[in-house]
């Protein structure tokens, strides 16, 4: 057991150059931008915006972020690399350990370009970008498991625009989640959140290849 772990952290280290040069830099990079464009226009242009229009300011930017990370599993040389030994979940689970620093520091700069008067509470705006990116992630996983897709990118991003769209027309009022920061219901939104969130990540066991896909190969 003790030479399996050896063997498989030695095989993800290997790994780490190739899925390197293979990440979605491109939608990534136009997805931050965005982000960081969308809560810095206050400052850009000297408004002064009420706390509404900062939280969806800031909303905004975690969807444009999540959007980016709807391509993260993107990989184009799919066909080639599902019959090799390394398991599929641990090339993915370094695809998201490789961006994660980044996003952690894209993030921590779209809450300072946020402007501080009008700031949300950052600790519950922070559980909603967690929590869209993880459905970004789990809907992408879901899309690489189910389909032979191997850039399912622009239909993931299709489907969060979808349910960012949706969700707050349809969600019941007492199970609301897009509330403002002064709403009495922030707290237990934000418990929503937690668990949403929660589940979410919990998707990544879509990650490994079914067997018999892997065994038609």
């Amino acid at each position: 057991m003790r030479g399996l772990t050896v063997l498989r952290g030695a095989t993800a280290v290997e790994l780490v150059g190739p899925l390197w040069r293979t990440l979605p830099w491109r939608p990534l990079a136009a997805a931050g931008a965005l982000g960081l464009l969308v809560v810095g226009t206050p400052a850009a242009t000297g408004a002064e915006p009420a706390p509404w229009q900062t939280l969806l300011l800031l909303r905004g930017a975690a969807l444009a972020g999540a959007l980016g990370l709807a391509f993260l599993l993107d990989d184009p040389a799919r066909h080639l690399t599902g019959p090799v030994p390394t398991p599929r979940l641990l090339r993915q689970a370094l695809r998201v350990a490789l961006v994660a620093p980044l996003a952690a520091l894209w993030w921590t700069a779209v809450l300072l370009l946020a402007p501080s008067a009008s700031r949300p509470p950052a600790g519950e705006v922070t559980l909603e970008a967690v929590t869209a990116g993880a459905f970004a992630l789990a809907a992408a996983a879901l899309a690489v498991r189910l389909t032979d897709e191997a850039r399912p990118g622009p239909f993931v991003a299709a489907a969060l625009l979808v349910a960012a769209v949706l969700v707050p027309l349809l969600a019941p009022e007492d199970w609301a989640l897009f509330v403002q920061a002064d709403d009495p219901r922030w707290p237990a939104a934000h418990e929503r959140w937690a668990v949403l969130a929660a589940a979410l990540t919990a998707a990544a066991g879509c990650g490994p290849e079914p067997l018999g896909r892997r065994a038609g190969r």
